[in-house]
């Protein structure tokens, strides 16, 4: 039986894909058929998925959606470094003149 994604297209092992609910987006590692219902284990969660709720993309959009995720977490850490309760109200610099 063909694995159908949610816009139609084949799904295969080895294809990037993207679980619109969650946004996770992984490699189908394995594939199968239960009761005519098609199934892919996604290898970043080691979770099955219905064919159907799932999208086929470009391994670059894994890529980018990983780098979004790297930029977020070190953009945590460095406020949280500098603190969130800093008062700047008396550092104003006057115009002069």
């Amino acid at each position: 039986m063909e694995v159908i994604d949610a816009c139609g297209k084949s799904i295969i092992e080895g294809s990037y894909v993207i679980y619109g609910g969650t946004g996770t987006i992984g490699k189908v590692s394995d594939i199968k058929t239960i009761d005519e219902d098609t199934w892919a284990k996604i290898d970043t969660t080691k979770l099955w998925y219905k064919s159907s709720t799932l999208q086929l993309v470009d391994k670059t959009d894994k890529i980018i959606k990983e780098l979004n995720e790297d930029i977020k977490e070190k953009i945590k850490k460095r406020q949280k470094l500098v603190g969130e309760d800093i008062d700047m109200s008396n550092e104003l610099c006057d115009g002069g003149g």
